[in-house]
């Protein structure tokens, strides 16, 4: 199984069979011969990497303080993530219980807080809360740099070591605190089983124009988004608004499926470039069997919006079939590949890093919208709550609305309505 990921977000293994004996090093005022093969350069340089690797570990194994914490699956286990972590956030060495973990996210449950992280200027950050799970119901925001896990100072763990404590059974319990600005917030919260329904909110904004939100890409989105799309069009829909605010994304093929709804076939919708150019996968268009390309789109956008979302957003944006509108996107514009090596185990590794369909890399960048619409974090709680308690209705308790809660508006969402009737009128639709 080979999962590619845009991951919300890595193995070199060494075998030793038999016994070889590598060459000699030679001395250091010997000059390598100019016409020595390159590949037999490279193997060299190998063999001396991995001899003093071997020989560092049998020091540990022989020196080390503790006999317990030095067994060779445990060293190399160490070794092995030390490496991965090194490259980027996103590479992971992955151990059955990881490897585990991942393909349930990927399906669409697992058990856990329901958050998406990633790395934003060498913090802990997080990207997203998932609909509906402890972490969003506690009021945990995109933007927020975890500092601390059950007491545990998340500058000294890497990504595997964080959602390794995150995650857990049903019931059980994990404090978190948060930096938001300037102010230290802790959050005592219970682990869920959490099951993450892909597409939300399908509804007539007015009698011409539909709303779909899709909180992450799995591998069940494209099939959900049909399935409203289809609810949508026996309204006569005329144009719609797609909200991909706060989602973290995940898989790149569902991220393909989902643009491809909307563009001509064989419209271009991302390409990847990785080191090996003569590996290069070809980029992905627009296939399938129905296009809906006769009425506007309008997509918002926000500081949530990450990797396979934004190839959506980039996808529609570049070939002329959507606008954005709301703030500037994450920016995590990597691709990972997930690849099995035996007994579980995986390597989950960045291969290479996307593009949209005008050649932009957003990696670290984001994508600006047409229409910037800024919003506060006052206001995106608010408007959090007006969402949750129209798509939820009795959700809410009469305690969590705030005194102006009849008030609330959500000023990029009345925006992307007031730009799609525009549209529809300047194309006669209305």
């Amino acid at each position: 199984m080979r999962v590619s990921t845009v991951l919300p977000s890595v193995l070199m293994a060494v075998s030793l069979v038999g016994c070889h004996t590598p060459p000699a090093a030679a001395p250091a005022d010997v000059m390598p011969d100019k016409g020595l093969d390159a590949s037999q350069t490279g193997n060299d340089e190998a063999y001396r990497q991995i001899r003093i690797f071997t020989k560092t570990m049998m020091l540990v194994r022989q020196n080390y303080v503790d006999e317990n914490k030095v067994s060779y699956s445990n060293l190399i286990s160490a070794a092995l993530k030390g490496m991965l972590q090194s490259l980027d956030p996103f590479s992971q060495y992955m151990e059955p219980s990881a490897y585990k973990e991942l393909k349930e996210e990927t399906q669409g449950s697992f058990g856990g807080i329901g958050i998406q992280l990633g790395f934003k200027d060498n913090a802990l950050t997080v990207i997203a809360p998932m609909e509906d799970t402890p972490a969003f119901r506690a009021g945990i925001l995109s933007g927020d740099r975890i500092v601390e896990i059950n007491t545990n100072q998340t500058g000294k763990m890497d990504m595997r070591a964080v959602i390794g404590s995150l995650r857990g059974d049903p019931g059980s319990k994990v404090n978190i605190k948060i930096l938001r600005g300037r102010e230290f917030k802790d959050y005592a919260l219970v682990r869920e089983a959490i099951k993450i329904s892909s597409v939300k909110g399908t509804r007539m904004l007015t009698p011409d124009i539909g709303y779909i939100r899709v909180t992450e890409f799995s591998l069940s989105t494209a099939t959900a988004l049909q399935e409203a799309l289809d609810k949508l069009l026996t309204n006569r829909v005329k144009g719609i608004v797609l909200d991909l605010r706060n989602n973290p994304g995940g898989l790149l093929v569902s991220s393909v499926q989902v643009s491809e709804k909307f563009l001509p076939r064989g419209a271009l919708i991302v390409s990847t470039r990785g080191r090996d150019t003569s590996r290069q996968q070809p980029p992905a268009t627009a296939g399938g069997s129905v296009h809906y390309t006769d009425f506007p789109v309008a997509i918002l956008i926000n500081g949530g919006t990450a990797s396979a979302a934004e190839i959506v957003a980039g996808a529609l944006h570049d070939n002329k079939r959507a606008i954005l509108v709301g703030e500037t996107s994450f920016g995590k514009g990597s691709v990972q590949n997930v690849m099995p090596v035996e007994d579980g185990i995986a390597a989950r590794i960045t291969t290479a890093r996307y593009y949209t369909p005008s050649g932009v890399c957003i990696h670290e960048k984001g994508i600006e919208p047409d229409i910037l619409v800024p919003v506060t974090t006052e206001e995106w709680q608010k408007v959090m709550l007006m969402r949750r308690d129209i798509e939820t209705p009795g959700s809410l308790d009469a305690r969590d609305k705030p005194a102006d809660f009849a008030q609330i508006t959500d000023r990029p969402l009345d925006r992307a309505v007031d730009l799609l009737k525009g549209v529809m009128i300047f194309q006669g639709k209305k």
